[in-house]
Formats: structure tokens, C-alpha cells, sequence
């Protein structure tokens, strides 16, 4: 899996941004130019804009590719930024190659339930391309792939929340708070989880880095130090 991807190069220390799903790379394009001093790379996740469309899209999968591309582009610890389906792929990476990871943000990400039933407050499959897409083209990503992430992040899954404790890097979770689909409550559990990590809300809702780029960039610059 090769995915497409904006790469400013330079030498500066590197940050890889990964959109939510039904969106992509060019979601960035502001923040990117905030970032200055900074080699900053944001793929397109499989199934989203210029990379390749398949037949299976597990939430497993957008993490090894995350993990490929830093091998590809031979990146030793770069900070990974992850919004929605980018920030949970994120964190799946974090888990799994702690040492890979400088740095940590996860914004809004769609923390699944940790057991029992079914994620209530989490739109249903039906709903997604509409909740979470942000009125963007639906040619600009395969429907099925939105679809199956809406469908895996409504079950609950334990053995992300145990990973959590894995995640070595420093870590900010960004909260749209109330006004996003994805319980606040929720995220303040997930900040807890991770040894190392703050919680920050600016309620705006799950768009956050499209909604309040000011405070956005204010949050990040901030942890990033």
C-alpha cells in the first residue's frame, strides 16, 4: 500500500498529519502552513483522494499503513497528529511502535466503547458519510470505507483501551466537546489512560482543526513546545 501524500521535505523535525475519514490530505493544507521550520508530510489513509481504493478496510490497516509510510519515508520518531479515523489509527500506532512516536495528538479521536454494548452517541453506519465527511464530495473517498470504520468504532474493543497504556509519548487529546458526536466523558477516559497525557477542549465540535484553526494551532504549538 503506497498512499498519496503532501511532503514538504526539508530538514526540520517531522510531523504526519492523518486526516479523519471522508476526508483528506488537503484538510491540512492550513495548518501546514502554520507549521514552519517543520518537514510535514499528510497522506491520504487508503479508500480517501489520490490513494488506492480496496477491498478491505480494517481499522488495522489504516494503522500499518501510517506505519509503512514512516518507513517508507524512513522517519524515525516523527509527532503523529491524527484527526477522527486518523487520530484512532494514530494511537494504534503509538501502541504498537512506541518508540516510533515523538509526540502524540489526538484530535477528536472516536474512542470505541471499552465493553458491554454498542457505542450509543456514535452516528449510526448510515449516518457517517454525512456526520463525519463534512459535506465533502463523496467521490473524493470510497463510501465503504467510512462505512466499515463507522461499523468497527461502534464496537467495543478492550484491547485498544488496555493498549492505551503502551503509548510512551507525550500525548494531547483535543475534545470538540459538547457540540461533537463523540462524548466528551469519553476523551477525558482516554487522556487518563495514556501515562503521559493532557486534556484540552475546545468546544467547536468534531472538525476541530477546520472549525478553530486559531485555536487549533494555539493547542498544538503550545504541547509541542
Amino acid at each position: 500500500m503506497r498512499l498519496a501524500r503532501n511532503d514538504t521535505g526539508g530538514g526540520g523535525p517531522a510531523i504526519v498529519l492523518v486526516h479523519g475519514g471522508g476526508s483528506g490530505r488537503g484538510t491540512w493544507d492550513a495548518f501546514t502552513r502554520e507549521l514552519t521550520g517543520w518537514r510535514v508530510v499528510a497522506p491520504d489513509l487508503r479508500g480517501h483522494g489520490e490513494s488506492p481504493r480496496c477491498a478491505q478496510y480494517t481499522l488495522e490497516c489504516h494503522a500499518d499503513d501510517v506505519a509503512g509510510l514512516l518507513d517508507e519515508l524512513d522517519l524515525d520518531a516523527p509527532v503523529l497528529v491524527g484527526h477522527s479515523l486518523g487520530a484512532f489509527a494514530a494511537s494504534l500506532v503509538a501502541q504498537r511502535h512506541p518508540d516510533r512516536v515523538a509526540r502524540l495528538v489526538l484530535e477528536d479521536p472516536p474512542a470505541p466503547p471499552r465493553d458491554g454494548k454498542r457505542a450509543g452517541g456514535f452516528p449510526r453506519a448510515r449516518l457517517a458519510v454525512s456526520a463525519l465527511a463534512g459535506g465533502l464530495s463523496r467521490r473524493s473517498f470510497d463510501r465503504n470505507a467510512l462505512m466499515s470504520a463507522v461499523h468497527q468504532l461502534r464496537e467495543p474493543n478492550p484491547s485498544w483501551w488496555a493498549g492505551l497504556e503502551k503509548i510512551q509519548a507525550p500525548s494531547l487529546v483535543l475534545s470538540g466537546g459538547p457540540a461533537s458526536h463523540i462524548p466528551p466523558a469519553r476523551l477525558a477516559s482516554v487522556a487518563a489512560a495514556i501515562p503521559a497525557a493532557e486534556l484540552v477542549t475546545i468546544p467547536v465540535g468534531h472538525r476541530i482543526h477546520s472549525t478553530a484553526l486559531p485555536e487549533f494551532t494555539t493547542a498544538v504549538k503550545t504541547f509541542l513546545g
